[in-house]
């Protein structure tokens, strides 16, 4: 049997992307078909007209792109922060730097070239939501990117030259034509959508009922 093509649409800035990321795994190990599944992750954008640098926090940000009080944009966030920890993850707001991801995204695409995309994702993801990182420059792009064994210099490059962008902007026409309007969402085997942060058992059991089709095809 060919690989069951699992398609990931998420975004570095994303907390659910995060945690779905962490529950998709479980639920890939629970359905027994690990060997049997490859994992491609695609782009998107949240907040397309964040800038780079953003003079702020975290409440700062959520408080004026989403119009609500700092108070409540603080419990949110501690409600947010311990679902994180319910599946492992130790999210630290203060110390989140918002930014762009466009070249986040561009990094993932290199990565993929490479055949180390799912390694960089999950460097990007704890780079920006538990370490504080600036994951919208391309120098700490590039630092992150040779952490796991990939050439720097050349990633460097790469993100300067933009030659990825089109393909980024390929992944964010696809996810329009999919009707996708938030992340994470993961399409499988070309055929059925999963959308959301769901349970382990939910993905185990999506991905048993493409198994079984498959074999009874």
């Amino acid at each position: 049997m060919s690989p069951i093509s699992v398609d990931i649409w998420s975004d570095i800035a994303c907390p659910w992307c995060y945690i779905g990321k962490r529950k998709f795994e479980a639920g890939l190990a629970e359905s027994g078909l690990a060997d049997d599944v490859t994992v491609t992750y695609h782009s998107y954008e949240l907040a397309p007209d964040t800038p780079i640098d953003f003079e702020g926090s975290e409440v700062d940000f959520l408080a004026a792109h989403k119009g609500m009080p700092p108070a409540q944009v603080h419990q949110m966030l501690d409600q947010m922060t311990g679902i994180a920890a319910e599946v492992g993850l130790d999210y630290d707001f203060d110390a989140l730097r918002h930014t762009k991801t466009l070249k986040a995204h561009e990094l993932l695409h290199y990565a993929k070239g490479q055949g180390r995309q799912i390694e960089m994702a999950e460097r990007l993801f704890k780079a920006y939501f538990t370490e504080g990182r600036h994951v919208g420059r391309i120098d700490e792009l590039a630092e992150l990117a040779g952490e796991i064994g990939l050439d720097a210099g050349r990633v460097r490059a790469s993100l300067q030259s933009g030659e990825y962008a089109e393909a980024v902007d390929a992944d964010l026409d696809q996810a329009r034509a999919y009707g996708i309007t938030g992340v994470p969402f993961f399409v499988l085997d070309g055929r059925y959508g999963v959308s959301g942060a769901q349970s382990p058992e939910v993905f185990a059991g999506a991905l048993r009922k493409v198994a079984e089709e498959r074999a009874d095809a």
